[in-house]
């Protein structure tokens, strides 16, 4: 895997983060975008000092296709190629539909749905050239419905059903497309801080071996779509 290119957007921290470090530790150069353009860079810096791989870390916001062609320009302008696409960027609103705002719809939407689209919009051709892998990062709740979730199902309904479709699009250039559905992962999403009583949840560095295991399968198979869940969850009662 030296020397392959890899996007990977929301990668600042979290499962992004995770899985730009087991990347960069194969040896894979990573672009890693987050709306915060510090945040990216102070990123970057910390996986380009892992060693094999280098890391650039550049402001983006997934909702603007700009943005999301300004990446993958940068990544031909630097390394002539793209191999890897990981649509990794999500937001959570959870409330009752009575109390969900439309502008928590419309940002949970955005990011979580359309982000993806504009993601992979802009780097089909690149793909195509190096017949490389998209993998969406989904969620269980792409499966399983919940109460106070019907933001953030629809989002994760729409990109497993979205993911599965542009596989069957795709496949025809020899690009291979995949999503992963993790159940609790210790990450800051929704402003959690992870911490000790994390333990027991998948871990962001697991998604990023999963991911490592994907893109090293025998291209003749692919496992479309990928449920992820904990081992062993705390008990209940």
């Amino acid at each position: 895997m030296t020397g392959k290119v890899a996007l990977v957007t929301g990668g600042s921290k979290g499962i992004g983060y995770g899985i730009a470090e087991c990347l960069i530790a194969e040896g894979v150069n990573v672009i890693v975008t987050s709306r915060s353009l510090e945040k990216a860079e102070e990123s970057a810096a910390k996986l380009t000092a892992i060693g094999k791989g280098k890391c650039i870390g550049l402001q983006a916001d997934v909702r603007q296709m700009e943005d999301q062609e300004a990446m993958v320009k940068k990544a031909l302008d630097v390394w002539g190629q793209i191999d890897i696409v990981i649509a990794n960027a999500g937001v959570g609103h959870f409330a009752s539909i009575e109390d969900l705002t439309p502008q928590q719809w419309h940002e949970v939407i955005d990011i979580n749905l359309t982000g993806v689209y504009n993601t992979i919009k802009s780097s089909i051709e690149p793909l195509k050239k190096t017949e490389g892998y998209f993998i969406t990062i989904a969620s269980l709740a792409g499966t399983n419905f919940f109460a106070n979730g019907s933001a953030y199902n629809a989002s994760k309904f729409g990109v497993v059903g979205f993911t599965q479709a542009v596989m069957l699009d795709l496949r025809q250039y020899g690009i291979k497309v995949s999503t992963i559905m993790p159940g609790s992962v210790a990450t800051y999403f929704n402003n959690h801080v992870p911490n000790k009583e994390d333990e027991w949840k998948i871990q962001p560095e697991d998604i990023g071996e999963l991911v490592i295991d994907l893109l090293k399968m025998n291209p003749r198979t692919l496992p479309s779509k990928i449920e992820v869940r904990p081992t062993m969850p705390p008990k209940k009662g």
